[in-house]
Formats: structure tokens, C-alpha cells, sequence
């Protein structure tokens, strides 16, 4: 699932670390967006929308749409497409509605 070679992009990843979503063990790159690890790891569906209920996925990848918002470590709407991962992050789904920070 990763770009592993690109002809104009250089990927400098930070070491591999552990992180739980939704209380399984996955693995990712040190620095890497929440979101893009999550994706290597498999894990396509990120939120669901308020009014319909649809699945939402990794989206513009720079923090302004709300495809991303996901509880990390306890505090609910975190757009993990700009966030650091960092090893032993908790991610999970976000139940609920809550203000966007």
C-alpha cells in the first residue's frame, strides 16, 4: 500500500513504531501522517459522516476538509492527516458528534 519509490518525491521516514487503532497493534513510520499510516496498515474507512452515516477516507491530506477526524489519544477530532504519529498513539474511531478543533 506504500509508494516505496517516486521520481521527483524522496520519502524520509522516521523509525518504525507501534501504535494501537482501535486496540490492534499496527506499525508506521515515525512522523508519517496518522492517516497515511493507518492506510498502509489497511485501514481505508477513517470517520463516518454525522447526517448519512457514509464512510470517509484519507482526503486532501492537508488538514482542511473533515474526512480524517478521529479521537487520538483521548481527545476526540484530530485531523490525522497533518498529525505526527508517535510511537504508542492510541486511535480510535470517533463516536459522536464534537466540535472541530
Amino acid at each position: 500500500m506504500r509508494i516505496e519509490k517516486h521520481p521527483i518525491l524522496d520519502f524520509e521516514r522516521g523509525k518504525k513504531v507501534a501504535f494501537k487503532f482501535e486496540g490492534k497493534t499496527m506499525y508506521g513510520y515515525e512522523g508519517e501522517p496518522i492517516a497515511a499510516a493507518l492506510h498502509d496498515n489497511g485501514v481505508k474507512v477513517l470517520r463516518y459522516s454525522i447526517r448519512h452515516n457514509r464512510p470517509r477516507g484519507f482526503f486532501c491530506a492537508i488538514g482542511r476538509c473533515s474526512s480524517c477526524l478521529m479521537e487520538v489519544d483521548g481527545i476526540p477530532n484530530i485531523r490525522t492527516c497533518i498529525t505526527p504519529l508517535k510511537e504508542g498513539m492510541e486511535i480510535r474511531l470517533q463516536k459522536g458528534k464534537g466540535k472541530i478543533v
